[in-house]
């Protein structure tokens, strides 16, 4: 194919996120609830998993005021790769393609290793980092089908190691490097992968009630609207691995 060709249809590609599907761990609260707005309001069709049918029923009943029918709820546990499967298959089912992985369910538990216990060190790493992994192995074939797009969401603790953080760090510097390793792996397919990798974020996490105080921090819709530059982008380009953090920390 010659450059004007290319360039043509890097073009129709980035003009046709509302032909795309896209399917979102973690996605009734938070930064997948964030992305699932950003990808609605695209026009692009949506299925958000989570543990629980009540958070899930909640959430697609708030997304499809954006975009009725094109929002799918599927409940799910990522460190269940069963579940993954049919997550999967209930979005081909539904849309007949998937375009997009966000990987995006995780969670905390910050303890000093004296502290630390067995289960909050295996719940982490399973979550965070296994989950992720059977996220991506679940999605490969539609994805290599559609020539997609793998969006890791790691946090800048996998570059900033802190006190208390041991399991949390040790499972989002291995996210780090899973997402950098499987995009040198999948690139070869036409797949691309990056992993954003926030600071503080308004959001849900460990049990935090978002708020007026929470002025300072990145919101959920930014993070969605990066996702959305990031899917816009010439496909010829390919940023993998983006921090971002909040402008004025408190």
């Amino acid at each position: 194919m010659n450059l004007t060709k290319y360039n043509l249809v890097c073009l129709t590609i980035m003009e046709n996120l509302g032909q795309k599907t896209a399917l979102i761990t973690g996605g009734t609260k938070g930064i997948g609830y964030g992305i699932a707005e950003a990808m609605l309001k695209e026009g692009m069709n949506v299925t958000i998993t989570g543990r629980s049918q009540a958070a899930l029923d909640e959430a697609v009943s708030q997304l499809n005021q954006l975009a009725p029918s094109k929002v799918l709820g599927v409940v799910a546990d990522v460190i269940d790769m069963e579940a993954q499967q049919h997550s999967i298959q209930a979005t081909l089912s539904k849309f007949g393609q998937l375009d997009v992985l966000v990987a995006n369910a995780g969670v905390g538990h910050f303890a000093s290793i004296e502290e630390l216990t067995p289960a909050q060190w295996h719940e982490v790493i399973e979550v965070n980092l296994t989950g992720v992994f059977y996220s991506v192995k679940a999605a490969l074939s539609a994805l290599r089908a559609s020539q997609g797009y793998i969006i890791t969401v790691a946090s800048l603790a996998g570059t900033n190691f802190f006190a208390k953080g041991s399991a949390y760090n040790a499972s989002k510097f291995g996210l780090v490097g899973f997402s950098q390793a499987i995009m040198l792996d999948l690139r070869q397919y036409g797949i691309k992968v990056t992993t954003i990798m926030p600071g503080s974020v308004a959001t849900h996490f460990n049990n935090h009630q978002p708020n007026e105080a929470d002025a300072w921090k990145i919101q959920p819709e930014d993070i969605g609207q990066m996702t959305i530059d990031l899917l816009k982008m010439n496909p010829r380009t390919l940023p993998s691995k983006v921090e971002v953090r909040p402008t004025m920390p408190k």
